[in-house]
């Protein structure tokens, strides 16, 4: 799923101290899609050569960063703030977890309300005029005793249930899905492989006593009924056994004693499965 600058909310960073956790919040975006990055009277300046090089390949973040000089400037234009602080505000506000507010992003993004995230310093966050500027507070469930997050790591949780909340799956959004399998093995084909194995077992007198072989053959058919094999995977097993049997060929149906003719022969499958015989 691809963002907007229009869609995803704004990072606001009130008075950031260090380059790097600039440059490691525009990664944290970059990882999860948002791209409005707004500094707030950066101590250091901007551009800032720390920032670029923490930023670690986020350069469309950074470059597009502007800086502000006052927290009312950097949000003129947004329709809703969530001001982040793990601190307990005398202010009457509604506080909420990342959970919530990526889903409540969400929504005003499907209104075409431009949203932004307000962080505060690194040593002490956002004092109480800057907060009563939001309408809601976020705050992570942390321990309390140890409340502090870095600047870069609050964006990157946040970020992460933003776009988490665009996905209808709970895992959805991943850079990769399963791989393509091959179609369920037919019935058919799973008896063919029971057959092939039976056979070639009997050659090797596995089954013993011979009065426990109908139960034994019960028994080896519920293990690969379980394993709910695919076709290509059948015919894996099956050059294995050829192999283990000896013979450059395998039966392409098996009835009976594994004995076979020219004209039921097939080639060996290649050493990872190859193709149906």
């Amino acid at each position: 799923m691809s963002e907007t600058a229009s869609s995803s909310p704004v990072v606001v960073l009130v008075e950031p101290q260090m380059g790097e956790n600039i440059g490691a919040a525009a990664r944290a975006m970059a990882n999860f899609g948002l791209t409005d990055l707004r500094l707030v009277r950066p101590r250091d300046g901007w551009p800032n050569e720390k920032a670029t090089a923490a930023a670690s390949r986020a350069d469309h973040v950074i470059a597009a960063t502007r800086v502000f000089d006052s927290v009312e400037a950097a949000i003129a234009d947004l329709g809703f703030v969530y001001a982040t602080t793990a601190r307990d505000r005398d202010l009457t506000k509604e506080v909420v977890g990342p959970v919530e507010a990526g889903r409540r992003l969400r929504g005003f993004a499907a209104q075409s309300v431009k949203t932004g995230l307000l962080f505060g310093r690194e040593r002490w966050g956002l004092d109480n005029d800057e907060i009563a500027l939001a309408d809601q507070i976020l705050t992570l469930p942390v321990v309390p005793e140890f409340a502090s997050l870095n600047i870069a790591q609050a964006v990157l949780v946040i970020a992460y249930e933003w776009r988490k909340a665009g996905f209808e799956a709970e895992d959805g959004g991943l850079p990769f899905g399963m791989p393509e399998r091959s179609p369920p093995a037919t019935k058919e084909e799973l008896v063919h492989l029971f057959e092939h194995l039976e056979s070639a077992l009997d050659e090797r007198s596995f089954f013993r006593p011979a009065e426990k072989r109908e139960p034994m053959v019960r028994n080896l058919r519920a293990i690969f009924q379980r394993v709910q094999l695919t076709a290509q995977e059948v015919r894996t097993l099956r050059g294995i056994i050829a192999t283990l049997e000896g013979r450059p060929t395998r039966p392409t149906k098996v009835k009976g004693p594994a004995k076979t003719s020219k004209d039921d022969e097939a080639p060996l499958p290649d050493g990872d499965g190859g193709e149906p015989g």
